[in-house]
C-alpha cells in the first residue's frame, strides 16, 4: 500500500538548483535509506516531505490519514520545559490518554473522569504502550524526567526527540541522522527495535551496519539522478559499481560516436539534403551526451607530517577524580608508534577527560604524564568549526596561510587545497555559516589535517559526513604513519580503523582489549554474565580465557617464543639507530627515501613477530 509519493520535486536556493525533478513512492512496510553527497540535498529533501518545507517545484502527495513523524537533524524543542513536559506535551495521542488517566487516578473522586480516562485506555491499548514509553525512555539515558530541557546537550536533546518520534507510532517516520548523538548500546538496541516493530523508514545515516541491518532499499541521489536498489548496503555496493563500470561503457561508445560524426560534419558541403539534415540533428544529441562527464570528486587528503621521535606520550600512575567521581586510578600507559586505538564506553566513563589529560588541557589529580618533544597533536572535537559572522570559506584556511605544505617540499595554495576537500571557487566564497552540517564537518577535518598532526585525535569524527568522503577518511587514516586515537560510534569505521580498545567502565576502570569493535562484542557475549552488584577490583582486566595445560607450549614453541622474544628487542635497537639516521638535516633525498624504506620494511618485521610473540604468550598462560 503506497503511503506517501514524491512527485518531480525541486528545489533551488539563491538560483542555484539543489536537485530537480526527484519521483519514489513509499510503501508501506519499507525501510529505506537516502544517499547523497554531503550538499546536495538530503536533508532538504527530507524536510519536505516531512511537510517542514516546501518545494519550487512538484508536490508531495500522502495517502487520508497518514500520520509521518520526523526526527531532525538540529530538532527544536522548548527548553523552558522539562523532559517529561517536553515528550507529554507532544502530538502522540496516546501520551495524552495515558496522561489524562494518570490524572485520573489523583482525583479518585471523580467516577466518571476516571470511567472516560479508563475507557480511552482501552480504546487506545495503552497499557502495553505505558511501558514502552518508560523502556524507551530508559534505553535512550532519558532517566532525569525532571531536568530541563535547556540544561541538556545537544545530544540528549536529539535524544529526546527521537523518543518522541518512536511513540507516536507513526505511518512514516522520518529520521535524519538517527544514529548521531547515541553511543553503541543505544545504536544495538534501535537496530533491533526497528527489526521488532513495523515501522516504514526513510532515512538518511552514514551508518554502514545501521544500513546494513535495518534497510531493505536504499535510494542514492547522485548528480541529480535517482537511482533506486532493492536490498541492503551490501546489494547496493554491488549494483552500484555495476552500474558505473555499464555507464563508463555507454560514455566511451558515445564518444567513439561522436569523434566519427564529427568528420562527417567537418567533410560535409554548405548545401544540405534533408537526410544529412536529420543526420546533423542527431549529432547535436551525441554531442550533448558526450560532453557529459561524470564527477566522481573524492576528497583527496595528504599532509607533511611531523617527525615523530621516539619517545611518545607517558602516563605514570595517573589519576584523576571530580569530588568522589573517579575518572582515572592510578593509571600506567606508554603510546607507540602506529598505536590505532578505539576508545568506547559509555555518557559519563570519562572518555573525553582522558584526551584532555593526553592533550594536556586537563591536569592530572595525582600521578604524571610526560610527552615526546616532537608530539604535534591535531585534535578533532565533537564541537566541530567556530563559526565567525561575515567568514567566508576560503578565509577559515588563509588564517593557517596564504600557501601549505605538502609532503616532499611542495606547496598548495589556499585555493587547491579547498578544491581536493571538494569546495569549488565558487563555494569557497560562501559563508560557513551557509554550509550544511557535513560540509562544515569536511571543512572543520581540512584545517585540522593542514596542521601536519602526528598524534591524530578523532572524537565522533564521522558524524554528518557522507559516506564517500568516509571511505577516503578510512583510507588515509589506514596509512596514517603517526599516532591514532578514535572515539566514535560508528562501529564499521572502527572495525576498519582500530586494533585494540580502550574499555572505559566507569569508577576509574580501563580496559585494554587487543582487537577491534566486533571482536569486543563478540567477546562481551560469549561471557556469562556477571551479578549487578559484582565490581571489577583490577584496573586493566586480562582478556585471556582460562587456559587448560593441553594449550600450554610444546617444546618447539616454547623454543620459538624464547627466540622472538631476543629478535624483538634487537630489530628495537636496529629501529631506533635507523630513526636517529633521519635527524642528520644533510642527508640527500635518495637516502632519505632508502632509510624509509628500511624503517617500513623493519616496522612491518617487528609488528610481524609482536604478534606471533602475542599468539604464544596467551597460549603460554
Amino acid at each position: 500500500m503506497n503511503l506517501l509519493s514524491v512527485e518531480g520535486v525541486g528545489k533551488t536556493y539563491q538560483d542555484h538548483p539543489v536537485f530537480e525533478n526527484i519521483s519514489f513512492g513509499i510503501n508501506q512496510g519499507q525501510k529505506i535509506a537516502l544517499i547523497a553527497k554531503n550538499g546536495t540535498g538530503k536533508t532538504t529533501l527530507l524536510k519536505i516531505i516531512a511537510g517542514d518545507d516546501s518545494p519550487d517545484k512538484g508536490e508531495v502527495n500522502q495517502r487520508k490519514g497518514t500520520r509521518i513523524a520526523y526526527l531532525a537533524q538540529e530538532p527544536e524543542l522548548n527548553i523552558a520545559l522539562t523532559v517529561e513536559e517536553c515528550i507529554l506535551q507532544s502530538n502522540n495521542e496516546i501520551i495524552h490518554v495515558i496522561s489524562r488517566y494518570e490524572e485520573a487516578l489523583n482525583n479518585p473522586e471523580d467516577e466518571e473522569a476516571y470511567q472516560m480516562a479508563f475507557e480511552a485506555m482501552e480504546q487506545h491499548q495503552a497499557w502495553d504502550f505505558e511501558t514502552q514509553y518508560k523502556q524507551i525512555l530508559s534505553k535512550l539515558k532519558l532517566d532525569q524526567l525532571e531536568a530541563k530541557v535547556g540544561s541538556l546537550s545537544g545530544g540528549q536533546r536529539k535524544r529526546i526527540a527521537l523518543a518522541i518520534a518512536l511513540l507516536e507510532k507513526p505511518d512514516v517516520l522520518i529520521l535524519d541522522e538517527p544514529t548521531n548523538h547515541l553511543d553503541l548500546e543505544m545504536i544495538e538496541w534501535l537496530e533491533a527495535y526497528f527489526a521488532k516493530e513495523k515501522f516504514t523508514l526513510l532515512m538518511v545515516t552514514h551508518d554502514r551496519y545501521f544500513l546494513e541491518r535495518v534497510c531493505n532499499e536504499i535510494i542514492e541521489l547522485d548528480e541529480g539522478k535517482l537511482y533506486t536498489y532493492k536490498g541492503n548496503y551490501s546489494y547496493y555496493l554491488d549494483k552500484r559499481d555495476a552500474r558505473i563500470i555499464q555507464e563508463d561503457v555507454e560514455a566511451h561508445k558515445t564518444k567513439q560516436s561522436f569523434k566519427k560524426e564529427l568528420e562527417w560534419m567537418r567533410r560535409q558541403p554548405k548545401a544540405r539534403t534533408t537526410k544529412s539534415k536529420s543526420r546533423i540533428e542527431d549529432f547535436k544529441v551525441i554531442k550533448e551526451k558526450a560532453h557529459q562527464r561524470r564527477q566522481e570528486h573524492e576528497v583527496q587528503l595528504e599532509i607533511n607530517m611531523e617527525r615523530l621521535g621516539t619517545k611518545m606520550i607517558e602516563m605514570h600512575k595517573v589519576g584523576k577524580s571530580f569530588g568522589e567521581k573517579i575518572i582515572l586510578n592510578q593509571y600506567d600507559y606508554t603510546f607507540q608508534r602506529n598505536d590505532r586505538i578505539g576508545i568506547i564506553g559509555k555518557n559519563g566513563t570519562g572518555k573525553s577527560t582522558f584526551l584532555n589529560l593526553i592533550t594536556g588541557t586537563e591536569k592530572p589529580t595525582n600521578g604524571k604524564i610526560v610527552w615526546g618533544e616532537t608530539i604535534k597533536f591535531g585534535y578533532y572535537t565533537q564541537g566541530g568549526i567556530t563559526i565567525k559572522e561575515g567568514q567566508k570559506v576560503i578565509d577559515v584556511i588563509r588564517e593557517f596561510g596564504e600557501f601549505i605544505p605538502l609532503k616532499k617540499g611542495r606547496k598548495i595554495s589556499a585555493q587547491q587545497l579547498l578544491e581536493r576537500f571538494l569546495f569549488d571557487r565558487k563555494k569557497q566564497y560562501d559563508l560557513v555559516e551557509k554550509l550544511s552540517g557535513g560540509e562544515r564537518k569536511r571543512l572543520y577535518l581540512c584545517t585540522v589535517l593542514i596542521q601536519n598532526p602526528n598524534f591524530l585525535i578523532l572524537d565522533e569524527p564521522t558524524n554528518d559526513l557522507d559516506i564517500v568522503t568516509l571511505n577516503v577518511l578510512e583510507s588515509f587514516l589506514m596509512d596514517f604513519p603517526g599516532c591514532l586515537i578514535v572515539v566514535s560510534h560508528d562501529r564499521y569505521f572502527m572495525d576498519k580503523i582500530v586494533d585494540h580498545l580502550f574499555v572505559f567502565r566507569g569508577d576509574g576502570v580501563i580496559e585494554d582489549f587487543p582487537g577491534n569493535y566486533s571482536d569486543f562484542r563478540s567477546y562481551e557475549d560469549s561471557q556469562p554474565k556477571l551479578v549487578e552488584n559484582e565490581k571489577s577490583k583490577s584496573e586493566k582486566k586480562e582478556w585471556k580465557t582460562p587456559q587448560t595445560k593441553q594449550n600450554s607450549l610444546s617444546f618447539s614453541e616454547q623454543k620459538e617464543y624464547n627466540r622472538l622474544e631476543k629478535e624483538i628487542a634487537k630489530l628495537e635497537d636496529e629501529k631506533e639507530k635507523l630513526e636517529k639516521q633521519f635527524m642528520d638535516t644533510s642527508l640527500a633525498a635518495e637516502t632519505i627515501t632508502d632509510l624509509s624504506i628500511q624503517l617500513n620494511t623493519l616496522t612491518t618485521n617487528i609488528e610481524q613477530k609482536t604478534e606471533r610473540w602475542f599468539e604464544l604468550s596467551v597460549k603460554s598462560d
